[in-house]
């Protein structure tokens, strides 16, 4: 193997390794039980991390989302559903801790408002090239008085 495709492998291999999602979890936090681990993955990876805001808590270093994921932990140890678990976290934090929120009153406009302001900009383009077309339409004909006039404006002497 030549030196440059050595080197455009090892490139590849650590372009690859940097772009894999870099979980948060620490080996002291992980259950012995398979099945729980993957329940509590499945539960941290729809839970917001409330510092970073943009993380789920499986995936942040922050304190509080470690605190969260030991939590949840903790409450599928003591033997808690998935659903309540979450509405655990949600009763704890409010409904922002939710990376999808849930469908209620309280959050319809958050479901809502980005479809209807993109109907309201499709009808606001139409009728803009509604009105664009009829100011493009051709001006009504002149009448006799209209003619009279504009013929004695040019034929006028300076």
């Amino acid at each position: 193997m030549t030196p440059r495709r050595l080197f455009s492998s090892l490139l590849l291999a650590a372009t690859l390794l940097a772009a894999a999602p870099a979980a948060a979890v620490q080996p002291d936090e992980v259950l012995q039980d398979p099945a729980l681990e993957a329940r509590a993955r499945a539960i941290s990876a729809n839970l917001r991390c409330l510092v970073c805001q943009n993380q789920s808590i499986d995936d942040s270093d922050a304190p509080l989302a470690k605190d969260l994921r030991l939590l949840v932990r903790e409450r599928l140890k003591a033997g808690d559903g998935d659903p309540e678990i979450v509405d655990f976290v949600v009763a704890r934090y409010g409904e922002f801790v939710l990376l999808k929120p849930r469908l209620s009153p309280q959050t319809l406009i958050l479901w809502f408002a980005t479809p209807a302001l993109f109907l309201a900009a499709l009808a606001g383009i139409a009728l803009a090239l509604r009105r664009r077309k009829s100011a493009a339409a051709a001006p009504a004909p002149l009448s006799r008085e209209e003619k009279r006039r504009l013929k004695q404006i040019l034929e006028k002497p300076e």
